[in-house]
């Protein structure tokens, strides 16, 4: 809808809402720029102070995405009128919890009243100008690492259909309360050219989005993605999210595949992500020692395909 507006133009905005990147980034000095972001949504596990966690790492992980350090935070609250307080208490402390260890001040937000809770946050951060990791950066030959392992989406529609696991909660919720801090400054330590974070539009619609505006095609090796345990239980067990459904229909129709990956699989690939990894373009000379560097710091990345030439499939996946 905002592309339907009257077009505003400013130099200043170095990357801005039209090319579907992780956040806006606007020049404000030569050598220093600010990031901008904002996401809120409804609970995605029972306990409220893990949801407050959630949200904040899902919140921050637009700035990582884009190279930046968040520095502000404005916490965003929907509550029920007549609700408990004390359940939002223990999710703005949650939240406040995952803003500290990333070194970002909370200095206000808005609430207003809501029969369903929504928390989030409006992050800003600082980046070098200079060193934008927008999604139209990746090049051919590079290497494409993830950062995390896939699944959240399912496990919590499991979760809220009464169906999951303790197991396979305890570890997605660990998933989505890390925070992409770690792995993106172990990311810019090398020749990185462009990162997106895995989140509502699962893996390939955000491949997608890497794709497109690096005019460039990608190879997705299947067998290489780490899978949160419970993840394909949940697909079989048809705990399917209406966003992995709204994926498939958006995204599938720039995919093919060689024929040897299994239904389940398939669909975890579209799979929406809360809080997801990384998914960084490097060159291929410096992608082992990354992960190497991503593994010592205990994150379950991996290399999980390349870039290839523009053509057709824009994605291929073996």
């Amino acid at each position: 809808m905002l592309g339907k507006l009257a077009r505003q133009y400013d130099p200043n905005v170095l990357v801005g809402f039209d090319k579907a990147d992780d956040a806006g980034v606007y020049l404000v000095a030569p050598n220093l720029a600010l990031v901008q972001t904002v996401d809120f949504f409804t609970p995605i596990v029972d306990d409220p102070y893990t949801f407050g966690q959630i949200a904040a790492t899902n919140a921050l992980s637009d700035v990582y995405a884009m190279g930046g350090k968040p520095v502000s935070a404005l916490a965003m609250v929907c509550f029920p009128e007549k609700g408990d307080i004390e359940v939002l208490g223990q999710i703005l402390s949650g939240g406040l919890s995952k803003m500290i260890e990333a070194g970002c001040t909370v200095i206000g937000g808005h609430s207003i009243r809501d029969p369903e809770i929504k928390f989030g946050y409006a992050v800003t951060g600082t980046i070098d100008p200079m060193r934008v990791m927008a999604n139209s950066g990746a090049r051919v030959g590079d290497c494409l690492v993830l950062t995390k392992a896939l699944g959240t989406g399912v496990i919590s529609t499991a979760i809220k259909n009464g169906k999951a696991a303790p197991e396979w909660i305890a570890v997605s919720s660990e998933s989505m309360t890390t925070l992409n801090k770690t792995a993106a400054e172990i990311a810019l330590k090398y020749d990185v050219h462009g990162i997106t974070d895995i989140t509502g539009f699962g893996l390939i619609g955000h491949a997608r989005e890497l794709a497109l505006a690096s005019n460039v095609s990608l190879e997705i090796k299947s067998h290489e993605l780490r899978i949160l345990p419970g993840a394909l239980e949940s697909i079989r067990a048809g705990h399917i999210p209406g966003g992995l459904k709204a994926n498939r229909v958006f995204a599938e129709c720039v995919v093919e595949s060689d024929g040897s990956v299994s239904d389940e699989l398939w669909n975890l690939m579209f799979d929406p992500q809360t809080a997801g990894g990384l998914l960084i373009s490097v060159s291929a000379g410096d992608c082992d020692r990354m992960l190497e560097e991503l593994k010592t710091a205990k994150l379950p990345a991996a290399c999980i395909g390349r870039v290839l030439p523009e053509g057709k499939p824009l994605i291929r996946v073996v």
